[in-house]
């Protein structure tokens, strides 16, 4: 496997790194008209890479400027699910989802899923949609949600599972939205009597292309957390230089040194996880998962020392809200619990290795 970037990929983080020096939260219209949304797509879906490694400078650069904008879920995920189960019939949608000119949700989520993908509890009887979506990410800006709905089988089945393109405007939805920990919003969606057409019916049969987009959301979300991290690490540097104790840097002082030094090592360690998914994205299946949980575990846990950490060696500063790394912090924390926490990523690691 080479790990060496090519040169387009330099440049795409170079650009990237320069644009998002400045652009705070938000980049999502700077990021649209630089046509980098195009990086996370392959040619044939009118992108210009998609690869693994595509999506980890990306991600990686957006958690280091420390970007809010839904991409994961808008444009990710919802663009792999379009471009893998109607690319011929949503040639043009998929071509506004590059170009970043539409927003989407993805409404898979609810109570008692955890974060089993096949544990699907909405269902559509006749194309007549009715459940409870949970923790729908840029429900608030999406023009369209993309659901799944159970159409046969029971509740746990891994088939019967079809997706939906619902427009935000149907009779029978209801929206209830809230600030999420870190940045964003999402939103409870409940979905009474919606009725559909055959028309807005992606697949019948959606299960594997869910997986496969969720799988492309872990790593790009590992490379996230990563870029957080080292945003983190290197804010917590520069503070120990700078701030003074006793008439000498807190960096000088050998305990904290070494504190810091282990900080490092584990982002490296996380970095070297990271470029492992990223390499195995388009593997088999089982592969794929089998690094991705490892990565996602392991992320989950530096994260927690990362963020820790930090927060105690800047003292009462690091929680105000006027200070910047309160706010990667919370980022790095909740991002364990977005696509499966440490142990059940733990738990699938465990059962993918057996088999």
């Amino acid at each position: 496997m080479n790990f060496e970037l090519s040169d387009e990929q330099r440049m795409l983080q170079d650009t990237l790194r320069r644009m998002l020096d400045d652009s705070g939260d938000s980049a999502w219209s700077q990021l649209a008209e630089q046509g980098i949304f195009a990086a996370l797509f392959s040619e044939d879906n009118g992108g210009l890479g998609g690869s693994g490694f595509d999506l980890s400078i990306v991600f990686e650069e957006l958690g280091r400027a420390g970007t809010t904008d839904p991409i994961i879920e808008s444009v990710l995920v919802c663009g792999r699910l379009i471009a893998s189960l109607a690319a011929d019939s949503h040639s043009e949608l998929l071509g506004r989802i590059v170009a970043g000119d539409v927003q989407l949700a993805f409404a898979h989520s609810e109570t008692t899923s955890r974060y089993e993908l096949n544990r699907v509890e909405t269902h559509a009887d006749h194309h007549c949609l009715n459940g409870v979506k949970s923790v729908v990410v840029n429900a608030n800006a999406a023009h369209l949600f993309l659901v799944s709905a159970r159409i046969a089988g029971d509740v746990a089945d891994s088939s019967g599972i079809a997706l939906y393109l619902v427009p935000v405007n149907t009779p029978g939805i209801t929206v209830v939205n809230y600030e999420l920990t870190g940045g964003g919003q999402a939103a409870d969606i409940t979905f009474d009597n919606v009725q559909l057409t055959q028309n807005d019916c992606l697949s019948t049969d959606a299960l594997i292309a869910i997986d496969s987009a969720t799988a492309a959301a872990i790593v790009a979300l590992c490379a996230q957390t990563l870029g957080a991290m080292e945003t983190t690490v290197s804010m917590t540097c520069e503070y120990m230089r700078t701030r003074q104790q006793f008439g000498r840097p807190l960096a000088t002082f050998q305990a904290l040194a070494h504190r810091l030094a282990d900080m490092l090592i584990e982002v490296e360690q996380a970095r070297s996880a990271v470029i492992l998914a990223a390499g195995h994205l388009d593997a088999d299946a089982h592969s794929r998962d089998l690094h991705a949980s490892a990565a996602k575990n392991l992320l989950g846990r530096i994260g927690k020392l990362i963020a820790e950490e930090s927060i105690q060696m800047h003292g009462g500063i690091g929680m105000t809200d006027e200070y910047r790394l309160g706010h990667f912090a919370k980022r790095i924390i909740m991002a364990d619990h977005r696509y499966g926490d440490v142990d059940f990523h733990l738990e699938r690691f465990i059962a993918l290795s057996k088999t």
